[in-house]
């Protein structure tokens, strides 16, 4: 069962994986964690934080890998990024475009895009993130 998990989830996990990629060419590092595998750091962290709010995020999932700006973002955040690996591992590659209708849904009620998310929702009330570090960020899917 688990590894069909990995297989549904597995187009996101190769993105993930490409992004990570990036992240270690310009000085971040990698850890596996409980079936995932996290990219953080260097360059690619230091510019990401740096974005305009809007675009602004400290960490994102990506089926299997989860990016984040730093080790402490990635540390802080681990939980509400479980939630999203269970989520793309329930929705597959369905999940992006399930993802990106629940936001638009709720622009077109007037709510936030993000905090209004139906996953988003979900992962803050199944792992609420410590607000110790920037936290997360509206940015997309994560």
């Amino acid at each position: 069962m688990r590894a069909l998990k990995y297989a549904w989830a597995a187009p996101y996990t190769a993105v993930g994986l490409l992004l990570g990629v990036f992240i270690l060419l310009f000085g971040g590092t990698w850890r596996s964690w409980r079936g995932t595998i996290e990219f953080g750091g260097g360059g690619c962290g230091r510019l990401l934080s740096r974005l305009p709010q809007p675009m602004r995020f400290s960490a994102m999932t990506l089926g299997h890998v989860i990016l984040g700006v730093d080790g402490a973002a990635l540390a802080e955040l681990r939980p509400h990024e479980h939630v999203h690996v269970r989520q793309y591992e329930r929705w597959g590659p369905l999940f992006l475009p399930a993802y990106v209708l629940s936001s638009l849904v709720q622009l077109l009620r007037g709510r936030h895009p993000y905090r209004e998310n139906h996953f988003e929702l979900q992962a803050f009330a199944l792992a609420p993130a410590r607000r110790s570090h920037a936290g997360k960020r509206p940015a997309g899917p994560a």
